[in-house]
């Protein structure tokens, strides 16, 4: 499986602390090595993809993982800055959302979202459709290769 030497940066874009804690826990036993790196406002988000400020050292995630009510910018803005950069275009964002509105939905996915989860109110709910994201993206689906490791 080519996913197994490979380890995997996830950015956790979340302000609530039992949705932090409770994603953290639910991406934890994942067999494919991880590391989960977690900013709590679109702003600290745009600082770690863009490795500026406090994140000048922070490296380019495998996968976003986003909240779109965020504060001080919120997902959508946080969603177009990344589709409007070449070199954050690539990164797979996948909106974990409370709005089940479809015109979050679509607007979402126009912005080139991966997948949009509406984040369940039951908290095993949550917990088990954060581990199927795991599942799908850890061990089934070719992550988009790293910018130095693809061949220009």
């Amino acid at each position: 499986m080519p996913n197994e030497a490979r380890q995997f940066n996830i950015l956790l874009v979340e302000d609530n602390e039992a949705d932090i804690h409770l994603t953290i826990a639910a991406l934890r036993d994942a067999i494919v090595p991880s590391r989960i790196h977690v900013v709590k406002d679109g702003e600290d988000a745009t600082a770690f993809l863009k490795c500026t400020g406090a994140h000048v050292d922070a490296v380019r995630p495998d996968l976003v993982l986003l909240d779109l009510s965020l504060p001080k910018m919120d997902g959508f803005e946080l969603l177009e800055l990344m589709k409007a950069d070449p070199h954050l275009k690539t990164v797979p964002v996948i909106v974990m959302s409370g709005s089940d509105r479809e015109t979050d939905q679509l607007r979402a996915y126009k912005l080139q979202v991966a997948a949009y989860l509406v984040k369940p109110a039951d908290k095993d709910k949550y917990f088990a459709a954060i581990r199927s994201i795991k599942e799908l993206w850890f061990h089934s689906v070719a992550p988009p290769p790293r910018e130095n490791d693809a061949s220009a």
